[in-house]
């Protein structure tokens, strides 16, 4: 399991700003373009337009995920999907010299790490690592022990940030978010940990982030990273920064008017990583 020095280094930022790539549906998806023949090179130049304008606007990192793909296999993406993030994952990290990582929705962790290690990126993003959740894919539960054996197996050195009490979800059971937190790194060995809303672009409770960064303060493991995973805004990643968050990750405010589907824009972008800078320079 890495520190939080080590994962700050991998990124070489002390606060790391990650923007999200969320890919439009891939080949076999329901919202798949028209069968035109060059639908797939469109989600390939949108997903490198996208990568290139994070990492020209100052994010010290990106993650790939698969977003357009509703309604999600809960934890078995087919062969074919896999093959396309592939494709499009090392044509990411081929062109930006930032860290790439992989999220394979809805909680697929071998194809996120399988995919990771063929393209080169740095980490992946687990939505459930250990315990259960409820989602609207059903019940999924986190492997975190066949997840941590295949990384070792395939000598793949990528960064395991896994989410903790994930959106779009009810944990299964009465574990409060701080126990999760810590079982999260202690019994699942996670490098990272991640805390979001309730869903994709909803604000995070400041009170959250809180809790899990003093749950893991005193962790044995040691220091570990606290991302926030939803709903940070140039206004409100100052507050998330103060509240105990190491990085974020960011994509609907990121995007063209605040949606999450529309391509990445450049100023918000400038926006926002100077926000995080200058939290950081109060700070010093």
């Amino acid at each position: 399991m890495e520190t939080a020095a080590a994962i700050a280094d991998r990124f070489d930022a002390s606060r790391p700003v990650i923007g999200v790539v969320h890919l439009p549906p891939l080949p076999g998806a329901p919202g798949f373009g028209d069968g035109d023949e060059d639908h797939r090179d469109a989600i390939r130049t949108r997903a490198l337009e996208d990568a290139r304008r994070l990492e020209a606007g100052g994010a010290d990192g990106l993650i790939v995920e698969n977003f357009g793909d509703a309604p999600f296999h809960p934890d078995d993406v087919p062969k074919h999907v896999v093959a396309e993030l592939t494709a499009i994952a090392t044509a990411v990290t081929d062109a930006v010299d930032v860290p790439v990582g992989i999220n394979v929705l809805r909680n697929d962790a071998v194809a996120a790490l399988s995919v990771a290690a063929a393209a080169d990126a740095a980490f992946v993003r687990v939505n459930v690592h250990i315990g259960s959740a409820a989602t609207d894919q059903g019940v999924l539960e986190g492997r975190a022990h066949e997840t941590l054996r295949l990384r070792e197996r395939i000598e793949a050195d990528v960064s395991l940030l896994a989410d903790v009490h994930v959106k779009h979800a009810s944990p299964v059971g009465e574990r409060d978010i701080e126990r999760a937190a810590l079982e999260t790194v202690e019994r699942g060995q996670a490098d990272g940990v991640i805390v979001s809303g309730p869903g994709t672009g909803v604000e995070t409770p400041l009170a959250d982030i809180e809790r899990v960064g003093d749950a893991l303060a005193d962790a044995a493991a040691g220091p570990v990273p606290v991302f926030v995973g939803s709903g940070v805004t140039s206004e409100t990643v100052g507050d998330c920064l103060a509240a105990g968050a190491d990085g974020v990750i960011v994509g609907t405010a990121l995007k063209r008017g605040g949606e999450t589907t529309n391509p990445v824009s450049r100023d918000r972008v400038d926006e926002l990583v100077g926000a995080v800078r200058d939290a950081a320079s109060s700070d010093d």
